[in-house]
């Protein structure tokens, strides 16, 4: 059960170039991470959405990036707000979650 969750629902932040994006959300996650957050969360879009930001607006891959942040993390759950079902085949959306929860030792 989750009892405080993290959402990372934008991933534009002024200042921080192309190269220094990845760190700066795996920054974020980390620090929830040591600050006692049950999980964090990303959404699985291919645009940003238009109340949070511009459609150019950067929108990493939901899977991958949590892929990465297992890496950065000790403790949270890592998880997808909502997939996209038409995104990926469903053998393939299956073979990345089951890769993830071996990567991130079952979180």
């Amino acid at each position: 059960m989750t009892r405080l969750g993290y959402q990372i629902p934008n991933f534009t932040y002024p200042g921080v170039s192309d190269a220094d994006l990845f760190a700066t959300v795996a920054a974020q996650a980390s620090a929830a991470d040591r600050s006692g957050f049950d999980t964090v969360m990303l959404m699985d879009h291919f645009y940003q959405l238009p109340m949070l930001g511009d459609p150019d607006s950067y929108m990493l891959e939901c899977y991958t990036t949590l892929g990465a942040l297992a890496r950065e993390t000790k403790n949270v759950r890592l998880g997808a707000l909502v997939t996209g079902n038409t995104y990926r085949n469903p053998a393939l959306l299956a073979k990345i979650i089951t890769t993830l929860d071996i990567v991130s030792g079952g979180r």
